[in-house]
């Protein structure tokens, strides 16, 4: 029975051109509610998107001072990407535009099989998303508690749950978001529905703009990966898990290179892409996305700081790098730039995809994380599926700590024998894994 809702649910809410734009309202209070269908007109939804996106790219492109190529595209060609990624691969994606507003936050929603659907959501003001934006990142550095449920059930209401029918009426699975200030540094992952994590739920991807995204989707099983970081630091504390880190990825897992503390250097590394053309480059070392201009934020190298306007100078995009994942990051979070920094990292960088962190986990749990994620990547070659069955992983407690050795996991890791028994314990709170995002194309 629930499977026919679903479908009258889904020819229900097609856009036609019949009418004006007209965005279904919905109070913080109603938003448990399932919305009615309504018809808006698709002309005036390619239109409003299209706008907003040149809004955000000239933001980022201000912030950044570069011009970045983009490929604008109305509705239904966004559509039809998401078609042709749902034939080609095992997922079904759909787009969600969240835009901030003073009285009310407004949600674009853009699927494979033609829904085009606008909501409103009175109560969920920009002032009231920003506080408890706050408390869920308060509750959720508080790793001993639970205080994070209730603002991520809150905000959950608002951002997902008028949504939800359209998204289960078509079984989408992988959800990427393209938000405004304030919902830039959010942890998707971490919001709940009453029962269920986000994470349990969607494979989630962030982008800065459609428009701006390489949506491509060329599977390739045979990557390479250059291992990168450091464990030492001459101002910044130490990073002992880095050695195992990289040691897990490759060679016991991964094919490639590695290039470690007093040779982790910008020029080590530019020369190693340039030679070995890797798909894949793991950092290891301190990051950091910081307020004010991109100069202020930076990649840690073992011979200077790599600001992220300096980015560019690895041509990352020579060939172009499939993801870059930066294991230890740190991001102001709540700070407009730092946002930009964040959300912005795959296009700045040029590559395809970036897999981050919004605040800096324990070293313990990111030698945990980022194997799992290894792991799922040979079997799951889509980035945002192999992260969430790593971040389930912990939250399941599939993996845990003994000792100083990982249990549970499909190869043997153990953690550097002066890991902080603070450090030895479960990792099923939000803390430990809700943080890492993949950013840009997803699959």
């Amino acid at each position: 029975m629930y499977w026919l809702i679903s479908i009258l649910v889904a020819i229900a809410i097609i856009f036609t051109n019949v009418s004006p734009l007209n965005s279904q309202t919905i109070s913080a209070n109603e938003s448990n509610n399932e919305p009615e269908a309504e018809l808006v007109d698709l002309a005036e939804f390619s239109d409003t998107l299209d706008k907003l996106e040149t809004k955000w790219e000239a933001d980022y492109e201000q912030y950044f001072d570069r011009n970045f190529s983009h490929s604008s595209r109305s509705a239904k060609k966004i559509a039809r990407q998401l078609t042709d990624v749902k034939e080609r691969s095992k997922i079904n994606p759909a787009v969600i535009w969240a835009i901030p507003n003073d009285d009310f936050l407004q949600l674009m929603l853009v699927t494979p099989n033609n829904q085009f659907v606008v909501k409103q959501v009175r109560g969920a003001t920009r002032k009231r998303l920003t506080q408890r934006i706050r408390d869920l990142e308060a509750g959720i550095g508080d790793r001993n508690s639970l205080k994070y449920l209730p603002p991520a059930r809150l905000i959950y209401n608002w951002l997902f749950k008028p949504l939800d029918p359209y998204l289960a009426a078509e079984g989408i699975d992988t959800v990427l978001l393209c938000t405004g200030t304030t919902l830039r540094s959010l942890p998707f992952s971490a919001l709940h529905d009453g029962e269920k994590f986000v994470v349990e739920k969607y494979n989630i991807a962030r982008i800065p703009a459609f428009s701006l995204t390489d949506t491509s989707y060329q599977p390739r099983t045979d990557k390479k990966v250059l291992a990168t970081g450091a464990s030492e630091f001459d101002d910044l504390p130490s990073l002992p898990g880095v050695e195992i880190e990289l040691d897990t990825i490759v060679p016991k897992l991964w094919s490639g290179e590695k290039i470690l503390n007093q040779d982790f250097t910008v020029a080590n590394l530019k020369q190693a892409h340039q030679s070995g053309s890797f798909d894949i480059i793991h950092i290891a070392s301190h990051s950091l996305f910081d307020s004010g201009s991109p100069e202020n934020s930076y990649i840690q190298f073992d011979d200077r700081k790599l600001s992220l306007d300096q980015l560019t100078n690895l041509e990352l995009d020579l060939p172009q790098v499939d993801l870059l994942v930066l294991s230890a990051c740190e991001t102001a979070l709540g700070n407009k730039d730092a946002e930009f920094g964040f959300a912005g990292l795959a296009m700045q960088s040029g590559v395809k995809s970036a897999l981050a962190s919004l605040w800096t986990i324990s070293d313990a749990g990111t030698v945990v994380l980022m194997s799992e994620f290894y792991q799922e990547l040979r079997s799951t070659p889509i980035k945002a599926e192999a992260l969430r069955k790593a971040q389930l992983s912990m939250l399941q407690q599939k993996v845990y700590v003994e000792g100083t050795k990982v249990r549970g996991s499909a190869i043997e890791v153990d953690l550097p024998s002066n890991t902080a028994r603070a450090e030895l314990q479960n990792f099923n709170h939000p803390f430990y894994w809700a943080g890492f995002t993949i950013i840009g194309n997803p699959w």
